[in-house]
């Protein structure tokens, strides 16, 4: 499964900006895809999870702002982010799970909120 992340940039906060993903290969086995993201000095986070039946999980920072979607006959997902926080800038990695484990990383796109 090949992943390809695009849509980070520089955005004001209370901006937004849409990420998609882009996945292809042996994407049958996916039961779920994801947005992880990591600032400098954190730990790598779950941001928001979307299973091949459409539930939807996210952490509670971003719970009300962003929204993760998936269009299926495009194999994308995507992660709609409203109401941006200096504390969201990150590096986005989109992902996929085929059981538990994140088995399948995208390249990561950047996102920078200035205040």
């Amino acid at each position: 499964v090949q992943l390809q992340a695009s849509g980070g940039g520089l955005v004001q906060a209370g901006g937004s900006l849409r990420l998609s993903c882009a996945a292809s290969g042996s994407i049958g086995s996916i039961a779920a895809m994801g947005w992880h993201r990591q600032a400098p000095g954190k730990q790598r986070e779950l941001v928001a999870t979307i299973t091949s039946s459409g539930s939807t999980v996210y952490v509670d920072s971003v719970k009300g702002r962003f929204t993760i979607s998936r269009d299926n006959a495009k194999n994308t997902v995507f992660l709609q982010m409203n109401s941006l926080k200096p504390e969201d800038t990150a590096v986005y990695y989109c992902t996929a799970r085929r059981v538990i484990i994140w088995d399948y990383w995208g390249q990561g796109t950047q996102v920078t909120v200035s205040s």
